[in-house]
């Protein structure tokens, strides 16, 4: 895990170093290990080391090719890597580091651009050939990769932040993602982001740029969601996605030459993949819960779900509880790494875990995913009983935040305009390959919302400790599998039916049976006291009022019943309101 940087210059001028060097000081909590620069006529790379595998300068980066000169940037970790090191090994390359990161670059030598289909990991990586750039992303957009387009230059790095400070960015804000950010619980789908002059590389996507500046993107993968021609059973699909997760969870316990712990949030995910790694023989296993205060409405911890399942493997399990006090005097400090406005209340709480968990381990993983690849939200089975209406009507009727008149009610005129999220999403559940409605819906969310809603989320609050999450239920392997499976299997239960099935007598039954819980924050919810204070100061201060996005009416409406304005999958609309403002602030 690393933070990536670089400018491509075909103006005739040489990429600057001070620019590079400001890109990389907003990329160091990325990669607190080391620090490295490589220029090469109209191209400069950086990068900032999170050291995983093979913990030597061999390893370090940028890394280049004596003999041809090409150079490389790498975010992330291939787990097929060993495979594919003997195989290039086989084909006469010369290997002279034990890492994954010469793996893409001596990929990249022998089979040029397509070397992205063969890697099997979470990656975003940028290769520097003569005088092409050449930039990647894995399947399901685990790891970030922005860029920004200026007068004869292209840039591009692992944040928003990082080109903010190169300069020369446009920060006014785009009224479509706007309305794709207000819609989709801050969910902005590639290319675009809040700000006009900043885009980022959608998954499973390759963008070639050449000494014109011409951009050039490809999709190299798309997830189909259809059976298969011989059907299987429940038991034979029981069976399958069991042995697809235990390989899933497995490679991302070996490929690390640094400890690995798991954050145990209580919920099925997490303690099902202490189970798996338990049952490999995975010894000394390290385990991490956060907590924090209850409100009347809603607990503010489920110590008493993850406590037993640490008991269960006899994990070294480690605890913080964290007062609302310590949420709110670090609640800046979150939104600052935020590299886009983040809505989902579990943001802060990543954040703080994550820099407990920091000081123990390097590496953890977690169940991001889950509940997306298996049908696990209450809403799934709320759409699949819509009879009435397209696939859209009977989406958005559980799913949007604010439909389009309230969005328009809520944004001043300069930021009006057609309907532009129900023509993305029909769209997309229109795309062909998908057998059902609900294959539809679950296909789109694991390939789209999903990137820039919990992904992006775990990317972003971990890696602000320099500490590297690993999502085992999101290999693209597994996910592959589970798109073909029947949704009925995925939905039953009360969702997430064949996992749930899975760990019957793995998992204490206490959880696997509870209702459907969320990583609780419900000071963020449920807001009062100091929280609606600072809201409120975000939301009247002259900073907001000048920038002219919201109409105060509807500002006042919300701030005058701050407890009364939920969306349809219950976040707070005065929260959306006050974060974006504050991020804002902070980065615009």
């Amino acid at each position: 895990m690393c933070g990536i940087a670089g400018e491509f210059r075909y103006d005739n001028s040489a990429p600057d170093a001070q620019t590079m060097a400001r890109m990389l000081a907003k990329l160091a909590r990325r990669g607190p290990d080391a620090e490295g620069q490589h220029v090469d006529g109209a191209v400069r790379l950086g990068h900032r080391r999170l050291a995983i595998i093979d913990l030597s300068e061999k390893s370090a980066q940028p890394m280049v090719d004596a003999a041809t000169g090409t150079a490389l940037v790498f975010n992330g970790t291939i787990y097929n890597y060993p495979e594919l090191r003997a195989d290039l090994i086989a084909r006469g390359h010369a290997f002279h580091s034990d890492g994954d990161t010469e793996v893409i670059l001596r990929a990249y030598l022998e089979w040029g651009e397509a070397c992205v289909e063969r890697l099997h990991g979470m990656f975003a990586f940028a290769i520097w050939n003569r005088d092409t750039l050449f930039l990647a992303r894995d399947r399901l957009g685990i790891k970030p990769l922005y860029y920004n387009e200026t007068a004869g230059a292209f840039r591009f790095a692992s944040t928003p932040q990082a080109l903010i400070a190169a300069g020369g960015v446009d920060t006014s804000l785009d009224a479509v993602a706007l309305h794709h950010h207000f819609t989709l619980h801050a969910v902005v789908p590639a290319p675009r982001t809040i700000l006009n002059g900043i885009r980022k590389l959608a998954p499973a996507t390759t963008l070639t740029v050449n000494a014109r500046g011409d951009l050039l993107h490809r999709r190299y993968w798309s997830l189909k969601a259809q059976r298969p021609a011989q059907a299987k059973t429940e038991a034979e699909w029981t069976e399958a996605i069991h042995a697809s997760l235990r390989q899933a969870v497995k490679k991302r316990i070996e490929i690390a030459d640094v400890k690995v712990g798991v954050l145990l949030s209580g919920g099925l995910d997490s303690s099902l993949l202490v189970a798996l790694l338990a049952e490999q023989g995975v010894p000394d296993l390290l385990t991490f819960s956060v907590g924090f205060e209850d409100q009347p409405e809603e607990r503010g911890s489920e110590f008493e779900y993850s406590d037993p399942v640490a008991a269960m493997y006899g994990t070294r399990h480690h605890k913080y509880l964290i007062p609302n006090a310590e949420v709110l005097k670090r609640l800046p400090e979150a939104v600052n790494q935020m590299s886009e406005p983040m809505f989902a209340q579990d943001a802060v709480a990543f954040y703080l875990l994550a820099e407990q968990v920091s000081q123990t381990v390097k590496v953890v993983q977690s169940g991001q995913g889950a509940d997306e690849v298996f049908g696990g939200y209450f809403w799934y089975p709320r759409m699949a009983a819509e009879t009435a209406g397209s696939a859209l009507d009977r989406f958005r009727k559980h799913y949007f935040d604010r439909d389009h008149d309230e969005f328009l009610a809520m944004v001043q005129p300069a930021f009006h305009g057609s309907d532009t999220t129900a023509e993305l999403v029909a769209a997309h559940l229109a795309e062909p390959f998908a057998d059902e409605f609900i294959d539809q819906v679950l296909r789109m969310d694991v390939t789209m919302l999903i990137t820039d809603d919990p992904v992006k989320r775990v990317d972003n609050m971990t890696m602000a400790w320099g500490l590297e999450a690993r999502v085992p239920f999101l290999d693209h392997q597994l996910v592959e599998l589970a798109a073909a499976m029947p949704p009925e299997l995925k939905l039953a239960s009360e969702g997430k039916h064949v996992l749930k099935t899975i760990a019957r007598g793995r998992v204490p039954d206490a959880v696997i049976d509870r209702k459907k819980g969320y990583f609780p924050m419900p000071a963020l919810k449920y807001v009062r006291g100091d929280f609606l204070d600072f809201m409120r100061d975000i939301l009247n201060s002259r900073a907001c009022r000048e920038r002219g996005l919201y109409h105060r009416a509807y500002v006042d409406r919300l701030l005058d019943a701050p407890e009364s304005h939920h969306t349809r999958i219950q976040g707070s609309k005065l929260w959306h309101l006050a974060l974006t403002e504050y991020w804002l602030q902070m980065h615009a």
